[in-house]
């Protein structure tokens, strides 16, 4: 457990550092690439011109603004972290980073939507913190502790890699 620990937090510190921080050409490229990725996503589902540029406008007067914050690295990263101190196989670890980016990148695209909807509401900005922060992130933690949960639970029987 204690390996696991010290695994989790340093590839986490490692995660953050090389793909999130600005800290190179490669993470600032990962980052407004994921952005971007989200805001595309989210255009799909949302009203004409409603997206502008990383900016959804709620009506004239409010927008809402996607920043490196909100393109669901983040919690992406944390349950990296967990899958790569994991002692599991190479193959199972690569599958469920790859399942999780796909999982998290399509909830956080589903939390942004929920925040624009009860923003949209009556009670506009008002709905802002408690959908954004408090059920937006119960969503990202829920869906990162069942992916996790997922991972471990099949790590043991996970097939071995393709000849």
């Amino acid at each position: 457990m204690k390996k696991f620990v010290a695994l989790y937090f340093l590839f986490l510190a490692l995660l953050f550092t090389f793909f999130y921080a600005d800290t190179s050409i490669v993470s600032t490229a990962v980052n407004r690439g994921q952005t971007n990725l989200t805001l595309d996503l989210l255009a799909l589902f949302l009203k004409p011109g409603q997206v502008q540029g990383i900016d959804i406008w709620i009506d004239p007067h409010y927008r809402i603004y996607i920043s490196q914050a909100c393109n669901g690295f983040i919690p992406i990263f944390f349950v990296w972290a967990a899958i790569l101190a994991y002692p599991a196989k190479k193959y199972h670890k690569l599958l469920w980073i790859f399942v999780s980016y796909v999982v998290f990148t399509a909830v956080n695209v589903l939390r942004l939507l929920m925040v624009v909807y009860f923003v949209e509401q009556e009670g506009g900005r008002a709905n802002f913190h408690w959908s954004h922060d408090l059920l937006g992130n119960a969503l990202l933690m829920a869906a990162g502790l069942g992916l996790f949960i997922v991972f471990i639970k099949t790590a043991s029987r996970s097939p071995s890699p393709p000849q």
